[in-house]
């Protein structure tokens, strides 16, 4: 092991203050102390625990690598590339767009995906889908905080939120009597999952009912829904986070759902949505996962062009939203160290009852629950707490028209863009696309073809290189971000230690990183622009 890495490693886990609640260790890196998420507070009862609650799913990443302590004789950074990119590559997903007759009219050409925890279980979800009776792809990254359980239930159920919202009054008439009738529901989303990405089956049927009752809702209306998109993203985002809310308040008699309803509820996500439509990109923010597009300009360049603002205390017009709603007189309390009310990083989420709800409401709701303890659920009023809500779910949504020279979007959680700068993001995808065309040469057979002649041109591109490189771009970004010395380049020995680091101190060094790259069709939007 590098004695510079070691050091680097040993010193910072030295400079920690470790603090003892309820039984467990909190762990706080003083010189990294802004990048961690929900600051524990100095108090007897311990409001937020770092970690997961004992109903979330686990993403199943290799652990075997992962030490369990700190000192300085059992820890040894011994990976070897095979092990290292097994790691780095576990979360993989890719899906390529079909054409009929095998041309592709779609905007999407493809996406890439993948995630790596530091989180034990990881916290952060992803979604993608393509919607059956509407137009269009959505892509969203959700990045849970106090536990993992809220970033699940947005990550399930936000999309269809959204596409109800979309359909046209006869397709919900239509659902509507099937349901009625007892009948199948023909799907309204087809989904592009990883093996590992999970559901709630236990509470799925739940999630069906109230989602049923949204629509009933939009059915009740005088007249056509008619929501424009921008409309339908917003009304989907608040009207998911109510129905969290209001979930955890009903009766309910079955105990697994009674706790994973809590969960949600007090735990919290925030949440990026892109939905794409031909040349119609809108995208959703809520809190600080973050969208960027690429574009490849006449010259050849690069620019990027950002498509959300981080929603926290960096935020002028956050800042100003919140000194709007609530009185003068608490100006001074609303962010305190750069977080909302001392408590949370991003103004914006899913979830974080505690920073919706009145005092009562959530003395009333945790008394009559049973043991909120063991579900890492704790009774918790910040200080300051006058006029809630303090936290909305209500997202930004930034409409873009694409053209041909947009040649990609990058929808990520805050772990990547902690680590690397959005210009840096797309040069490094800009860069792997120029590699990957390079070390693609096409392949011209000699007539006849046979299986020596296939063999001998596979080893060519192989002898070239190509076998060597994240063929996933969203791997070669993680590879990147945790892995990158100072003149931007992957250290083996950094990337190493990072993808070792003991769970008590990973958090300190890095966030979980989801990263969804969507690569755009050129050809079918200059197609779009020549025939209108």
């Amino acid at each position: 092991m590098s004695r510079t890495v070691s050091s680097w490693v040993l010193s910072s886990a030295r400079n920690s203050i470790i603090l003892q609640g309820k039984g467990r260790q909190y762990s706080i890196c003083i010189p990294n102390r802004n990048k961690i998420k929900w600051k524990l507070v100095f108090s007897k009862t311990c409001p937020y625990r770092a970690g997961s609650c004992s109903l979330d799913r686990t993403f199943s990443f290799p652990k075997a690598f992962r030490h369990t302590s700190t000192e300085e004789e059992h820890l040894a950074f011994q990976l070897s590339p095979s092990q290292i990119n097994d790691i780095l590559r576990a979360g993989e997903l890719s899906h390529r767009t079909l054409g009929l007759h095998g041309k592709n009219t779609n905007s999407v050409l493809r996406f890439e995906s993948n995630q790596l925890a530091s989180n034990s279980p990881i916290e952060d979800r992803r979604s993608a889908a393509t919607c059956l009776q509407t137009a269009g792809m959505m892509f969203g990254v959700f990045d849970g905080h106090a536990g993992a359980a809220c970033a699940q239930a947005v990550s399930e159920r936000l999309l269809h939120y959204i596409a109800v919202s979309l359909l046209p009054r006869q397709s919900l008439e239509e659902i509507e009597l099937a349901v009625e009738a007892m009948k199948p529901v023909r799907p309204i989303l087809q989904w592009h999952r990883h093996p590992s990405d999970v559901e709630y089956q236990e509470i799925t049927s739940q999630y069906f009912e109230n989602l049923r009752v949204y629509w009933q809702h939009l059915l009740d209306l005088d007249a056509e829904p008619g929501f424009s998109l921008e409309e339908a993203m917003i009304c989907a985002f608040k009207r998911l986070d109510s129905d969290i809310s209001l979930e955890v308040q009903a009766p309910q008699e079955n105990e697994l759902m009674r706790n994973i309803a809590l969960q949600v509820a007090f735990s919290g996500a925030t949440a990026c949505v892109a939905h794409i439509d031909g040349v119609h990109l809108h995208v959703a923010n809520t809190g600080d996962c973050r969208a960027v597009l690429g574009v490849q300009e006449e010259d050849g360049t690069w620019s990027t062009v950002p498509l959300t603002r981080d929603h926290n205390a960096y935020d002028e017009f956050e800042i100003r939203r919140l000194k709007r709603e609530h009185p003068r007189s608490e100006e001074k309390t609303l962010f305190v160290n750069d977080r909302l009310l001392g408590i949370l990083m991003p103004s914006r989420a899913f979830g974080d009852v505690q920073l919706k709800w009145s005092k009562e409401l959530q003395h009333s709701i945790l008394e009559n629950s049973c043991d909120v303890e063991a579900l890492n659920i704790y009774q918790y009023v910040p200080p300051n707490y006058h006029t809630p809500p303090y936290l909305t779910a209500e997202p930004e949504v930034t409409y873009h028209k694409l053209r041909s020279k947009d040649k990609f979007l990058v929808i990520a959680s805050d772990g990547l863009w902690e680590m690397l700068s959005n210009e840096k993001v797309v040069q490094l995808v800009a860069g792997h696309l120029t590699e990957l065309n390079m070390q693609k040469p096409p392949l011209t057979f000699k007539k006849p073809v046979n299986l020596g002649y296939m063999h001998n041109l596979l080893l060519q591109r192989k002898s070239k290189g190509l076998a060597s490189l994240d063929q996933n771009i969203a791997t070669h970004l993680i590879r990147h971000a945790i892995g990158s010395n100072e003149y931007g380049e992957v250290d083996p020995e950094k990337l190493a230690a990072m993808l070792t680091l003991p769970e008590d101190l990973a958090r300190m060094y890095r966030d979980d990183i989801t990263v969804t790259v969507v690569y755009f069709n050129s050809e079918a939007i200059g197609e779009y622009y020549r025939n209108h």
